[in-house]
């Protein structure tokens, strides 16, 4: 089968695009944001592609990679000069900055060329630390934030090029083969969504090798090189972070504390502290290789401080870390939902009730989803521990139980059972209850 992706399937990315473009030719510095490697290089291009289309005269168009070899920029007075010397004298310029905190004081270059040109500004990040700290102490309020991820499942459909009619199971590969979705969804759960390697031709030799690279580049240049430029550094250690990203890796969906991953490491023979852990949690969360869903008080309405949740941010990631064993089938496909709401805009947490948990509290705008996650509701048991929480609710905002494997319907108590093939392909955003 053929199945790889090139430049042109770049139109897949269309939801971060159509994000970005939203406030272009405005004051605001568009910063996009996301775990290395997951497109945010490929969407610049895209975003550049699309304006230059337009064909009007007098603009100029700028990129610059810092992270390239061939960059020709070491100081913040050369990133401005580099910029400011390219810029048009007879129309707008766009400027498009790739990974630019390896210069120090980038940012003071970046807010001179916003105020001294008319221009329009992109940038990319692949640390949250560099809107934490840096970014908004010296643009406050002069940027927008495009969270950028791998791909969702239907942006790796297009990968792919195949495309599920609606109501339908099977669909044709580029080579006119038939594919299953469940196939399709399983091989996504264990490989993931990185976008140079999405594609029905990797196999798993391939995949570990691009994920030991993606990992390493992470771990050194996103996390310990970019501690060891704080005032305090925080993560030291290259074992102990791989240790704390593994077990974070086996636990998703699980409440996480600090103390009890430091003790099971000590007991392992690396040892550490809680407060040591936490920070290394912290820094794997900034370098958006996992996202924490805090906890809801549905009935004080308030956030807790107790057992967040951690959900890593590709799966494929996870196969990688964990050596491809597919077990605990359950959180991963739970992971998977948490990721594909988060793609379409949601802000997540994991919802508590009277001792009772739903799994995720999905909110955008004005909307509210009430959401349980379950491999399969064969049993009478299961099913009632899957539709008793959210039955619980008084609330009116919908409710469902997303379900991977079997079919039961569309509606239980007044509960939307919503298949994967359902849940992950696009027809569904069109729904009522999106």
């Amino acid at each position: 089968m053929n199945g790889s992706a090139t430049m042109d399937t770049l139109k897949s990315r269309t939801r971060y695009l159509n994000e970005a473009l939203l406030f272009r030719d405005t004051d605001l510095i568009k910063v996009i944001t996301g775990v290395r490697r997951c497109g945010k290089s490929s969407l610049l291009r895209l975003i550049r592609r699309t304006i230059e289309a337009e064909q009007v005269p007098g603009r100029a168009f700028v990129e610059l990679n810092l992270e390239s070899m061939a960059c020709p920029v070491n100081t913040v007075e050369e990133l401005y000069s580099y910029f400011h010397d390219r810029a048009s004298t007879a129309g707008r310029t766009y400027i498009f900055l790739d990974e630019p905190q390896r210069i120090t004081g980038w940012q003071n270059a970046v807010n001179a060329l916003r105020v001294d040109l008319d221009c329009d500004i992109y940038l990319t990040g692949s640390n949250a630390y560099l809107l934490s700290s840096e970014l908004s102490t010296y643009l406050s309020g002069r940027y927008v934030e495009v969270k950028m991820m791998p791909l969702a499942f239907e942006e790796y459909l297009d990968f792919c090029s195949i495309s599920f009619a609606p109501g339908k199971t099977v669909a044709l590969d580029a080579d006119g083969q038939p594919v299953l979705f469940d196939d399709l969804f399983e091989r996504y759960l264990i490989y993931g969504g990185m976008p140079a390697i999405a594609s029905l031709n990797t196999t798993q030799r391939m995949h570990s090798t691009y994920m030991s690279s993606l990992y390493d580049a992470i771990a050194t240049r996103d996390i310990v090189n970019r501690e060891r430029n704080r005032d305090q550094s925080r993560v030291s250690n290259p074992e102990l972070l791989r240790n704390v990203a593994n077990y974070l890796a086996d636990s998703i969906g699980n409440p996480i504390s600090a103390k009890k991953i430091a003790d099971t490491l000590t007991s392992a023979g690396s040892k550490t502290s809680h407060v040591t852990t936490g920070s290394y949690i912290s820094a794997l969360n900034e370098a958006y290789l996992f996202y924490r869903a805090t906890r809801y008080d549905l009935h004080g309405k308030s956030m807790l401080r107790t057992n967040p949740k951690e959900y890593i941010v590709d799966l494929g990631l996870r196969s990688y870390l964990g050596g491809y064993r597919m077990t605990d089938i359950g959180h991963v496909f739970e992971n998977a939902v948490y990721l594909q709401l988060l793609y379409r805009g949601y802000t997540v947490h994991v919802g508590a009730l009277y001792g009772k948990e739903i799994d995720f509290v999905a909110v955008k705008d004005d909307k509210r989803l009430y959401i349980q996650v379950t491999d399969e509701m064969e049993s009478s048991t299961t099913r009632e521990r899957e539709v008793a929480p959210l039955k619980s609710l008084q609330e009116e905002f919908p409710k469902m139980i997303v379900v991977r494997k079997g079919s039961y319907g569309t509606d239980i108590d007044g509960i939307a059972i919503v298949s994967a093939r359902d849940f992950f392909l696009p027809h569904f955003q069109k729904s009522n209850i999106f």
